[in-house]
């Protein structure tokens, strides 16, 4: 009996180390195999002209215009079409107020010749009266002393002096007025040529109140900072871009991807584009430009877009009779192979301008660089560092195996049924 109670204790003993002693539980992995590979992007974009003739708001000095009337977007004209025509209110203001301003210096010129005459005809009239009573002065100073009295000698010698300093002084003026008159003369003058060139100008802005075609084409308007395009009673400024008339014989799409998603896009890669809504009319390309940097399109939103070009032919605009602003969806393939080597991005770690990914090794993972070719938004080429049949983790949170969670739960059930340690002696020594 004690030897089977031993028993039955070592046998308890070794089921508990089992079940305390519970094996790890495995981890997503993923086994690397080369096979075909095809990362790509897609985005929509619009299709333009890549030679558009840009179309201005007529008028100088960015006045302000109305449009009163204009062609709808996509019209065909031909050269010297009439595409809109503005008005422009503030501009007749402006004009009314320049020929009031070359009025009043018309009058103000009149009446100041009129001063001046009138002050040079007072100045000749003070010179003729001091001539004459200079001339009796000088008489009397001449005269005889014995046939005048002493007294009026003396008064003729002193007026003589004081007629002679007071004409000297009228001649001054006089000068002076013909000099100062000229002055003020083209004071007045050169008023008057800055009110003829403002009133040139603001009737020529009048003038300028008509957009024509300076080419045939299809007309495109252009969207301002806030994406509106123009419109009957918008308000515009001379001298900014209305719209313009594309050559279709070169058209292209411009498209705008994410900047987190166009990663590695480059000048050459292949395109695929077909007008939204209408996959059968696919057509193929390659990027001919990509801008340098990503910039925000809409000011309510942060994210970034990075801007490209794909060429359109002639062929695939006259044979789908394509127009400019239609819209376009995009897919642009960073790669395409048919043999390649790749890893998700979840089993990518980067440290230090390096990348890295965990390999199963034994019962452990063991951390292993790799050099990485064009990333994708889910997975990325793998040039160097794996081998066909490596095992990658994919995450670093374990995984559960299928099943565990069931035996997890019968051990629980078997711990409430029958204590841990209770051999088939206990049982039949309590029967007893």
């Amino acid at each position: 009996m004690k030897r089977g109670r031993q028993a039955g204790l070592m046998l308890a003993l070794a089921c508990a180390l089992a079940a305390c002693g519970k094996s790890e539980a495995p981890v997503a992995t993923e086994t690397v195999a080369p096979g075909a590979l095809r990362i790509a992007v897609r985005g929509e974009g619009e299709l333009r002209s890549a030679k558009p003739t840009p179309l201005m708001v007529p008028g100088e000095n960015w006045t302000a215009r109305q449009v009163e009337w204009m062609l709808p977007e996509g019209s065909l004209v031909k050269k010297g079409d009439l595409l809109a025509r503005f008005i422009s209110p503030d501009g007749e203001q402006q004009l009314a107020q320049a020929m009031i301003d070359l009025q009043r210096n018309a009058l103000a010129r009149i009446a100041k010749e009129g001063d001046l005459d009138s002050a040079l005809g007072r100045v000749e009239v003070d010179l003729s009266q001091v001539a004459v009573q200079l001339g009796i002065a000088q008489r009397y100073a001449e005269a005889d002393l014995s046939t005048v009295a002493r007294n009026q000698v003396l008064d003729a010698i002193e007026d003589k002096e004081y007629l002679q300093v007071r004409q000297g002084t009228l001649q001054w003026q006089r000068d002076q007025s013909g000099v100062r008159g000229d002055a003020e003369m083209a004071v007045l003058d050169a008023q008057r040529a800055t009110f003829d060139i403002n009133a040139r100008s603001r009737k020529a802005d009048l003038d300028a109140l008509e957009l024509r075609a300076p080419n045939d084409g299809v007309l495109v308007l252009s969207a301002n900072w806030s994406g509106d395009k123009p419109m009957v009673g918008a308000n515009l400024r001379a001298g900014f871009e209305f719209g313009n008339l594309p050559d279709t014989g070169a058209m292209e799409v411009e498209i705008d991807l994410p900047q987190i998603e166009a990663q590695g896009v480059q000048v050459g890669d292949a395109v695929v584009l077909y007008p939204l809504g209408r996959p059968d009319q696919r057509i193929e390309s390659k990027l001919s430009w990509v801008a340098s940097a990503a910039k925000v399109r809409n000011r309510e939103s942060p994210v970034k877009f990075l801007s490209m070009r794909a060429p359109v032919p002639v062929v695939a605009v006259e044979r789908h009779h394509l127009l400019p602003g239609q819209r376009f969806e995009a897919t642009v393939v960073l790669l395409d192979a048919k043999d390649a080597m790749a890893v998700p991005n979840v089993a990518i770690e980067q440290r230090d301008g390096r990348h890295w990914v965990r390999l199963r090794q034994g019962g452990d993972y063991i951390a292993r660089e790799v050099k990485l070719g064009v990333r994708g938004t889910a997975r990325s080429q793998v040039l160097s560092g794996l081998k066909p049949g490596d095992q990658v983790r994919l995450s670093q949170v374990e995984v559960p195996a299928p099943g565990d969670d069931a035996k997890d739960d019968a051990k629980e059930a078997g711990k409430d049924t029958a204590p841990v340690g209770e051999s088939a002696d206990d049982k039949q020594e309590k029967k007893a």
